[in-house]
């Protein structure tokens, strides 16, 4: 419980701060780090209670890819072309989603499991995901954030992987 209530304001206050350095326009070099620094809150857990397991790799990189697309499927039905992400942003994309996937499908996941099970793992995991996205989100798309964190959690719990997510994350951040 106490790795809990140290894991959830410390993630939702890298995500809140990252979000603000964000809108203040300061160098994106600063959001990068702080997305980065969610991985740290992992530091402790094996990566097994994460669920960083190399056995059926393979399919896990292609439960991302069927992740990546499921999440895609809204913006798909009203795309006109994308544009093409700048590499700088393309960067931060990539490492923001790695740090929030280890943060809330890994380490938050195995601290909520370890207090209340599978369900508060995916609920909760889910619920503080949303919350992360506040400030970087309209209130209007937050439910989607939230489905979103459901999917990606519910993947977590039913396969124990967080590679799936982690790919599944990552697409949907590039492609939006």
């Amino acid at each position: 419980m106490l790795r809990l209530a140290v894991l959830t304001p410390a993630v939702l206050g890298l995500e809140w701060g990252r979000a603000l350095l964000e809108r203040a326009g300061v160098s994106p070099v600063w959001p990068i780090l702080l997305g980065g620094a969610l991985c740290l809150v992992a530091v402790g857990w094996s990566p097994q209670a994460l669920g960083l397991e190399r056995s059926r790799l393979g399919l896990r990189l292609l439960g991302g890819l069927a992740l990546g697309a499921v999440l895609l499927l809204p913006a798909a039905v009203r795309w006109q072309g994308a544009p093409v992400l700048p590499v700088p942003l393309a960067a931060a994309a990539i490492v923001i989603s790695i740090g929030e996937e280890v943060a809330f499908r890994g380490a938050l996941y195995a601290a909520l499991d370890a207090v209340g099970g599978a369900p508060a793992a995916v609920v909760g995991s889910a619920v503080i995901f949303a919350l992360g996205h506040v400030l970087t989100h309209p209130p209007g798309f937050l439910l989607a954030v939230l489905a979103a964190g459901l999917l990606l959690a519910g993947w977590r719990w039913a396969c124990r992987d967080l590679v799936g997510p982690v790919i599944g994350h990552m697409l949907a951040d590039l492609a939006l």
